[in-house]
């Protein structure tokens, strides 16, 4: 993250701890469901009391997302952080490949393709992501206008702001992220105009 402070033992402890009990839910939740994964039985694996686990974990759901601040940081740090030369709009998606390289990377295509197809199946998963990830609105939507040098965000940046991060859940939906990830920027970039032009053109196009 950028602009924080090392931190001390005691944070890295409890940050192990928590990354450990989220981890091992995850692994419970693959292999058995989501819903057949009592919080006792994830407790236990982790070697934690249930109290540790609603300490870090508010509810059920959270479990599988344990980097909920630390991404909100990374994403407003992708538009102040960003080259000169570099627009919002480019970064952000700049951003959000590298996530899904990072991802891949960490996980291999496999693993993460049977964590994505599981998030997906799962109802009460996919509500507490889509929530969870637009919670970053109004952090986005302020970053975006103090890189403009405006007191608060215009009704423009925040409709921005809201498309931007509906466009992430939307990449976690398909099977070819970074295709869904170019064109969801292309059209942020271009407007849908042009893209319509582009398309009605190219389906009457004789060649």
């Amino acid at each position: 993250m950028t602009g924080t402070n090392p931190l001390g033992r005691r944070e890295r402890k409890k940050a192990a701890t928590r990354k450990n009990i989220s981890d091992v839910a995850t692994m419970m939740f693959l292999e058995r469901g989501f819903d057949d994964v009592s919080i006792r039985e994830i407790a236990d694996a982790a070697d934690v009391s249930p109290t540790t686990v609603f300490a870090h974990f508010p509810q059920k759901e959270a479990l599988v997302f344990d980097e909920d601040d630390e991404q909100r940081d990374r994403l407003v740090g992708a538009v102040r952080d960003r080259a000169d030369d570099r627009t919002i709009n480019r970064a952000i998606r700049d951003f959000y490949a590298a996530e899904i390289g990072a991802n891949l990377d960490e996980h291999g295509e496999d693993v993460a393709r049977i964590f994505l197809r599981f998030l997906n199946e799962t109802p009460a998963l996919r509500d507490y992501a889509a929530k969870m990830w637009l919670r970053h609105e109004d952090a986005l939507a302020d970053a975006i206008a103090d890189e403009l040098g405006l007191d608060a965000p215009t009704p423009e940046i925040r409709v921005y702001a809201r498309f931007v991060l509906q466009l992430q859940l939307l990449i976690t939906d398909s099977d070819d992220q970074l295709a869904t990830l170019d064109a969801g920027f292309v059209v942020l970039e271009h407007g849908w105009g042009r893209v319509e032009q582009r398309l009605v053109g190219s389906a009457h196009d004789p060649r």
